[in-house]
């Protein structure tokens, strides 16, 4: 189970997140926060896993905030400005929901946390994904991934030196499943590995001679990232 702790000027807002993680076996908000400084000491005193933290408040931003943080820990950003989002990402948040949100838009933010969690604490050796293809249940380590296609309901994982895997599943589904900043979707139909890039010129990713390219929904938080590494 993720502890968690959220930070919001608005009592209302930290209400609505209470609610929503009571909803959920797997998270459990261990105490809420309107003022930064008490947050903070707290922080200092009991690290937790998962921070829901405001961008927008009065006496501090949450991201000088996070910036601050004296533990390693997760953040889901929320805010009502959506113009915060390119720099939320750029300091690897698991997520950012803009407010008003949904239970079922919370609980996206969560389950991406959870499988953050789980990535984060396993063994180097164990930092694999099975992928159900041909009959089988295949074993791929991110690694050794070169870039995601997708087609429609389907995806082509290009892997180094082996066969291309074809499988029957969405870029969303599997980017909840890779380990992120370091994989990043560049395109509605492209996932690619930061470490794996050789060059990007007039917004085409360059990887092993193929050509990916940037679309410009993504290309704001993508060279935002490039930029930060």
């Amino acid at each position: 189970m993720l502890k968690a702790i959220a930070l919001d000027d608005e009592p209302l807002a930290l209400e609505v997140l209470q609610s929503f993680c009571d909803q959920m076996e797997e998270i459990c908000l261990d105490k809420t926060f309107t003022k930064s400084e008490d947050a903070f000491k707290y922080l200092k005193k009991f690290p937790v896993d998962l921070l829901f933290l405001d961008i927008n408040m009065p006496s501090v931003s949450g991201i000088n905030f996070y910036k601050k943080l004296p533990h390693k820990t997760m953040v889901i950003f929320t805010t009502a400005y959506s113009e915060y989002a390119v720099e939320g990402f750029t300091l690897s948040a698991t997520d950012y929901i803009l407010k008003p949100f949904s239970f079922s838009r919370f609980k996206q933010a969560v389950e991406k946390a959870i499988n953050q969690h789980k990535l984060q604490n396993q063994n180097p050796e164990q930092l694999y994904l099975f992928i159900r293809a041909d009959y089988s249940l295949i074993k791929i380590l991110f690694s050794d991934i070169l870039f995601i296609e997708g087609l429609d309901d389907y995806l082509k994982i290009h892997i180094q030196n082996q066969k291309t895997v074809v499988a029957r599943m969405t870029l969303k589904a599997i980017l909840e499943k890779l380990p992120s900043p370091e994989f990043v979707r560049v395109h509605r139909s492209f996932i690619v590995p930061v470490s794996k890039i050789d060059k990007v010129r007039n917004k085409i990713i360059y990887i092993n001679e193929e050509e990916i390219p940037v679309s410009a929904s993504y290309e704001a938080a993508f060279f935002a990232l490039l930029n930060k590494e």
